[in-house]
């Protein structure tokens, strides 16, 4: 029986140090009935020239995206079946080409994929990931979806018919995979189909890669019916604590205190809504509107030397006493009546689902800064350069909202060490109200905007 023609597409972008071995071992194959089409990537190093040694077709892509360059090849090659092989992986032995191709017995079986062996000088994290990843027993896949195309094999009747993805920027084997698993093929792991791989499955820890990565097979688990999961929100007492001092001041006719309540009170996920004051008159208010005040804080609180860390960390401390044992904690200032609807519930989502310590609103801002050192100015941001391009400095609005860990506010602070910030891009946010001008302006823009919109009937949540 006639050996079925195999086509090796071998992809490369300035592989010179590693294309000449690569390319030695290949050719030293038992199995001989193949050809070689290296697909290249605009290399300005010696990588062409040393390819050129040998009998292999060369096809130039400028573009370059991992599925998009394997079918440029695929549709230059004249095998039945194919072989992805990247520049700088070599094979093991003489039988690399014939261990891959005898799973296709099989009609079933759309592509295999063979060990990937570190090399001496591969770093630790590389070694760790590839011998954990490839191991020593074949496998059968028929739900699992991993494939890689470092070192694999597919039918050419079945890429005919679903390609590679053209557009994708990452892991366009796993996307492939999926679709064939999808129409009842199957995967095989072949570890008797070995390479050398010097720098491991996640491209010497790239950030950039991995994130990529990772974003693609988020979409790819939501497909499935499932998704990362993240804290369940609904199982932890989260509390907006809102500290207050002061005359009791009213804007359009209700107390300031009863705007930042409401907003608390609209949120999903808020469970309690703590009041921290000196004053009766104020946790008089603070009970019409719904809201608690478990304990009355300490008076010299109220100096104005006092910072509010300092009364954040009592009322942590004093909330704890009471047996109102909070997972997170949304800070909130009543001088901040303009939050947007599900404002608050962005802030715990976000937090959640990132895993921060802490989520703070703050302000893009684009113009000039300077601060003081040793009696001179020195500039901040990048310079007068155009808008579109300049990285913004963020002013932090923790008095708007700050979803943060009870741990850091019984340590004094409010904010841990992994921080996200919340970018408000709606002016009327950050308006601020602490004197009679404040509450005029704000006054202002209740009549021009309506008492409705600071007042919502039912819980709002943007997710």
């Amino acid at each position: 029986m006639k050996k079925p023609r195999i086509s090796i597409i071998i992809r490369s972008h300035n592989e010179e140090k590693w294309i000449g071995a690569c390319l030695k071992a290949v050719f030293g194959q038992e199995y001989k009935d193949f050809e070689v089409i290296l697909v290249d990537n605009k290399s300005t190093d010696q990588t062409v020239k040393k390819a050129e040694k040998h009998p292999v077709k060369i096809i130039s892509i400028d573009d370059f995206l991992p599925g998009k360059s394997i079918n440029l090849g695929i549709r230059a090659a004249k095998g039945d079946f194919i072989v992805c092989l990247s520049a700088h992986c070599i094979p093991v032995n003489a039988k690399w080409l014939s261990n891959l191709i005898k799973n296709f017995d099989d009609d079933k079986v759309a592509g295999v994929y063979g060990r990937q062996e570190p090399m001496s000088f591969t770093s630790d994290t590389d070694k760790r990931d590839l011998l954990t990843v490839f191991g020593l027993d074949k496998k059968v896949q028929t739900k699992d979806s991993f494939f890689h195309n470092a070192n694999s094999m597919i039918r050419r009747d079945v890429w005919e018919k679903l390609p590679f993805d053209c557009e994708t920027t990452n892991i366009e084997d796993r996307l492939w995979a999926k679709e064939v698993l999808k129409v009842g093929f199957k995967i095989i792991y072949e570890p008797d189909a070995s390479v050398y791989h010097y720098h491991g499955i996640h491209q010497n820890q790239n950030a950039e890669r991995c994130t990529n990565v990772v974003r693609i097979l988020e979409n790819l688990g939501k497909e499935d019916g499932y998704e990362f999961r993240h804290l369940d929100l609904s199982h932890l007492n989260i509390v907006a604590l809102i500290p207050v001092r002061g005359e009791v001041l009213f804007l359009n006719g209700r107390p300031l205190l009863e705007y930042t309540i409401a907003s608390a009170k609209a949120s999903k996920f808020v469970k309690q809504v703590i009041v921290s004051t000196d004053k009766e008159e104020h946790a008089e208010m603070a009970r019409e509107c719904g809201a608690k005040v478990p304990f009355m804080r300490a008076t010299t609180l109220s100096n104005e030397g006092v910072d509010l860390e300092q009364v954040y960390q009592y009322s942590i401390n004093e909330m704890e006493k009471q047996g109102i044992i909070a997972d997170i904690v949304v800070t909130l200032e009543i001088t901040f009546p303009f939050r947007p609807k599900g404002f608050i519930d962005q802030l715990i989502l976000r937090m959640v689902k990132e895993g921060l310590d802490s989520v703070i609103a703050a302000r893009p801002e684009f113009g000039a800064g300077w601060v003081t050192e040793k009696g001179n100015l020195k500039r901040i941001d990048p310079g007068f350069i155009p808008r579109k391009i300049k990285q913004p400095l963020y002013i932090g609005i923790k008095g708007l909202g700050c979803a943060t860990h009870p741990v850091f506010l019984r340590q004094g602070h409010i904010l841990g060490e992994k921080i996200g910030i919340m970018k408000i891009k709606d002016v009327y946010s950050s308006v601020e109200v602490r004197d009679e001008i404040g509450l005029h302006f704000a006054e202002k823009l209740i009549s021009s905007r309506g008492e409705e919109n600071l007042f919502p009937k039912e819980k709002i949540v943007n997710e």
